[in-house]
């Protein structure tokens, strides 16, 4: 019965990665060219523990809760399992590590290195050395005699050596590999394998064959091979029953032979065709784990006994494969799913079905007479063993029995979404705990590194301006594990142990008084899992769902329940951000909720538990607010959304920035966000997710992009500058409300960008001919910017846009006097100290004239305002509509408004063009003679003026005003080249 293929997944960069299970077999081991090892829980953990150990780490080898590893450092370390702290370095080399595996007992380990040395350390006392030379290159690999007496060794000089390891001395050689100068350039790894229990046989892989070596005599005792195999054997690994050998090549094949009857038992095939360079059986024996030089880790499950394997007779692989080629094996193989594989299928007793029993190694079936539509054609096996597969078998000696009773009902599985395991807290700005040199937080204002070796456990604060505070040192005795800085404090906080409860601790820096610091110890049994500063106040999120609020003076003040277990939190000034769980996230997603809390003098809750926006199947990577206090976050597909004040409080995306990232296994790592310049400052990591403490890494900065459609194009261009523009601008009026002084100049130049862009889009709609499009511009510009509209239009011989546009400047005129008004109105109630306070002007107030977004005009009509009685001057349409109105509606008289202006347009535009032109020079003058009867009214009721002063000056403001529309329409003419 063919075993199960599972998907493979990303585990480290790209590079040599080897692969072990605990002794438990409940979590796979990994290590890469990253330098991390990580531990799985499951193939499907998405969240697995991470330890690095060097620059690179070659090899890895687990005994009883011990974690061995060769890295590119030149040493071997061990560290405790699974909690990952470093125990000690077990030897040194004086070039890298390449290999290490433990014996039988777990109390040595072996150890070989490119300086052609092989070590056996007792892991108790690593003093207890023993040093095997005789290697003229770089060994390859090192295995242990289950009895502890021998020792095998391959090497670049093309030997495998057996070794006897008290006397230091060689026993014999076997000249049988390819030679190389390294390890980088062999052509195998050729990792060594001894039989386990019995240690009859010595596993050698030897070209496009397994040499199995007998003990004592040395002798090769037999070969394994499989046609299929096309590259050499990198690396063989034993059942834990000792009768199975699996085998991984560098073409992507993996195989398993039943060593004593040399017959294959299994053969699968990489899904990428990727080298093999780690294999693991699991304790059981029913599962098999392996890693490619691509990073990613595989498992092939329910994989044959070696009972069932004895009793399993495989084909050869001169059967019907050979009629496909191998474009239609792989299609065969992908059309084939693990969860959906026909071998899947359950029978009567428990037993295998015959079809089952003659299932090919490669995981197909056998009998292809549904695809070669032959009613004739039988199983290659069957018609070995003399049986049809569907006809009867007189045969007595067949070793195949057809199912005799029916088969059992299928056992009901689930088959809907899967619960994805949640996410765990995390401080932002920070590197797992689990390095011994970490950063602890990485903000605005400064960083915070954590080290804890065999040398240090301290916490070092360095900030970004030596203005706030110098360097410091402290001494972590406590084992803090969370920190968090601001321009007043450090606060850090420790989990409880045994012995000592949880403690929040903070170092007020910034106080006058000479006890600056202060602890406090959590209840028993609550942890702190989140931690921040703000102005004046701390914040602490526990494991009881609780925060905690403090003064930065060590006051207790609110205490509230949190509706789930606390993901992250951020702080600016009076603000505080929370997420955390709001539920179970299945087939990869996290269900996370976020709460936006205001702590000044009126506190209140502005987001209220609302679900967290993230990437398909992601999870939160970084949390916080930029420097002007917009609150944003970071997911793991490295998309950055910021929250839109303005829409409602929703999530805007302003960033990818996996867009920048040169490689698949690159990221960035954010440290701070900016609105005003639009930078996102972050640190580039190639090959991982988060950056070393040394040397100390260069900041990158990253722009805003809003992911609209079409950005290639010019209009799509203006129209992210422009949306960016205003989404980045909230935040004006956010710190005018709150009390915050703003930069008017700043604030004024964004807003003349914004109607420039708008400009430059409306004369690029004008030149499309998009009217409509034109008056959906024209609703976002300010008053004065819709009157260059006009001109533009009207310039542009567009007289119906030019009409409706002039409608809605006065329309925004109407609104503009109102403003002003309803303002004046208020700084009066001020000044004769009415109760009434005062509300805070518009961000677009009458200086930036900012314009408010299309609203909905009520149906009864707005009273009559002091600006809606000046008489707006006439267009030479609308003076010939007027004098022929009559006409038109004698023609048809059930004409509504709308379709009577739609009618005079259209014999207005039959015209000539003199005559349009005499309308509209009539029009001017009947405007001009209005003009001059209101200015001579004026002056009459002022009882004095002079009309020649009165003149001069209305010459004076022509001349100013067509200076500076002429300048005006120069500035946002459209560039046809």
């Amino acid at each position: 019965m063919p075993c199960e293929r599972k998907p493979m997944r990303y585990g480290h960069s790209e590079g040599h990665t080897d692969v072990t299970f605990d002794d438990a077999g409940k979590f796979i081991v990994t290590c890469g060219s990253d330098g991390d090892v990580r531990i799985w829980e499951s193939l499907d953990d998405d969240d697995p523990r991470s330890i690095n150990v060097g620059e690179k780490a070659y090899s890895l080898a687990l005994k009883k809760r011990k974690l061995v590893t060769a890295g590119s450092n030149n040493t071997v370390q061990i560290h405790t399992f699974p909690e990952g702290d470093p125990d000690g370095i077990l030897t040194r080399f004086t070039t890298h590590a390449t290999h290490v595996a433990f014996n039988h007992s777990g109390s040595r380990v072996a150890a070989g290195s490119s300086d052609f040395m092989v070590k056996v350390v007792e892991v108790a006392d690593s003093s207890q050395q023993k040093t095997l030379r005789g290697h003229d290159a770089p060994v390859l690999s090192v295995t242990f005699d289950p009895k502890d007496e021998f020792l095998a060794s391959a090497s670049c000089d093309g030997s495998v050596v057996i070794w006897k390891i008290d006397e230091q001395t060689k026993v014999t050689s076997w000249p049988v590999l390819q030679k190389s100068n390294d390890v980088s350039t062999a052509k195998s790894l050729c990792r060594l394998g001894w039989q386990p229990k019995t240690a009859k046989l010595l596993a050698v892989p030897v070209g496009l064959k397994v040499h199995l070596y007998e003990r004592d005599s040395w002798e090769h005792v037999s070969t394994l091979s499989d046609d299929m195999m096309t590259q050499p054997i990198n690396v063989v690994a034993w059942s834990p029953c000792g009768q199975l050998l699996a085998a991984g090549s560098v073409g992507g094949f993996l195989t398993v032979w039943n060593a004593e009857s040399k017959l294959c038992v299994e053969r699968q095939k990489h899904e990428k065709g990727y080298t093999v360079c780690g294999l693991a059986w699991h304790p059981s024996g029913r599962q098999l784990a392996y890693t490619d030089t691509q990073g990613s880790l595989g498992l092939l499950d329910d994989l044959p006994t070696a009972s069932s394997a004895t009793k399993t007779p495989k084909v050869a692989a001169n059967d019907y494969d050979d009629l496909f080629d191998e474009d239609d094996d792989r299609a065969m193989d992908e059309g084939l799913s693990d969860t959906h594989s026909p071998a899947k299928r359950p029978v009567a007793g428990g037993d295998d079905d015959d079809d089952d029993d003659l299932m090919p190694a490669t995981g197909r079936v056998k009998n292809r007479s549904s695809f070669l539509d032959d009613e004739n054609s039988l199983d290659t096996v069957s018609l070995a063993l003399g049986q049809g597969k569907y006809g009867d078998d007189d045969d007595a000696g067949s070793t195949v029995a057809p199912p005799t009773g029916p088969s059992l009902p299928l056992r009901p599985a689930y088959e809907g979404p899967l619960p994805t395991l949640p996410q765990k807290p995390f401080q932002p700005g920070s590197t797992p705990a689990h390095l011994t040199h970490r950063f602890m937080t990485w903000n605005s204002v400064g960083v915070v590194r954590g080290y804890n070796d065999d040398q240090d456990n301290a916490v070092d604060v360095e900030f970004h301006d030596t203005a706030v505070h110098h360097a410091m040192h402290l001494t972590n005795a406590l084992g803090h594990t969370l920190a968090d800085l601001s321009q007043e404090a450090v606060l850090l906080a420790c989990p409880a142990t045994d012995e000592l409860a949880s403690k929040l601790q903070c170092l007020h820096f910034s106080s006058w008084d000479a006890n600056k610091e202060w602890i406090v110890d959590l209840p028993a049994g609550e942890d702190v899992r989140a931690l921040v500063l703000g102005q004046g106040w701390a914040a602490a999120a526990t494991s009881a769902r609780t925060l905690r609020l403090f003064t930065v003076g060590g006051v207790q003040k609110e205490i509230f329940s949190l509706p789930g277990h606390v993901v992250s939190m951020a702080a600016h000034g009076e603000q505080l951000l929370v997420v955390y769980h709001r539920g179970t996230g299945f087939d990869g997603d996290q269900a996370l909720g976020v709460q936006l809390l205001q702590l000044g003098r009126r506190k209140r809750q502005v987001i209220h538990g609302e679900p967290l926006p993230l990437s398909c199947k992601a999870h939160l990577a970084w949390l916080g607010f930029t420097a002007e206090g917009t609150p944003c976050y970071v997911d793991s597909e490295g998309v950055v959304r910021m929250l839109n004040r303005s829409l409602g409080n929703t999530w805007t995306p302003v960033c990818n920035t996996r867009e920048t990232c040169k490689g698949k296994s690159d990221h960035f790592w954010v440290v701070a966000v900016h609105e005003n310049p639009q930078q996102l400052r972050c640190i580039p990591c190639k090959g991982s997710r988060y950056p070393p403490t040394l040397p100390r890494p260069a900041v990158a900065i990253l722009p805003f992009k809003l992911p609209l459609c079409q950005t290639t194009t010019e209009k799509g261009q203006m129209e992210e500058q422009y949306w960016r523009s205003t989404l980045l601008q909230n935040h004006y009026s956010f710190l005018s409300s709150s009390g915050y002084e703003i930069d008017d100049e700043g604030q004024n130049q964004n807003q003349k960008e914004q109607q420039e862009l708008l400009m430059k889009m409306f004369a690029l709609s004008c030149k499309l001919e998009r009217e409509f499009r034109c008056m959906e511009l024209a609703e976002l510009m300010t008053q004065s910017v819709v009157t260059l509209a006009v001109r533009y239009a009207s310039r542009s011989r567009r007289m119906n846009l030019a009409q409706r546009l002039n409608e809605l400047a006065m329309e925004k005129a109407n609104q503009l006097q109102e403003e002003q008004e309803q303002e004046e109105e208020e700084v009066q109630e001020e000044e004769h100290h009415t109760p009434r306070s005062r509300r805070p002007a518009p961000l677009g107030g009458p200086s930036g004239k900012q314009s408010k977004g299309p609203v909905l005009k009520p149906l009864a009509p707005k009273p009559k305002t002091k600006v809606s009685l000046i008489q707006r001057p006439w267009t030479g349409f609308q003076l010939w509509l007027e004098e022929n109105r009559k006409s038109i509606l004698a023609d048809s008289p059930d004409l509504q408004e709308t379709d009577v202006i739609k009618a005079a347009m259209g014999s207005f535009r039959s015209l000539s063009a003199e005559d349009r032109l005499s309308w509209t020079e009539r029009a001017k003058g009947q405007s001009g003679e209005a003009a001059d009867l209101k200015k001579r009214k004026r002056v009459e009721e002022a009882g004095e003026g002079d009309e020649s002063r009165v003149k001069a000056d209305e010459n004076i403001a022509k001349k100013k005003k067509s200076l500076d529309t002429t300048a005006k329409l120069s500035a946002f003419a459209f560039n046809k080249n």
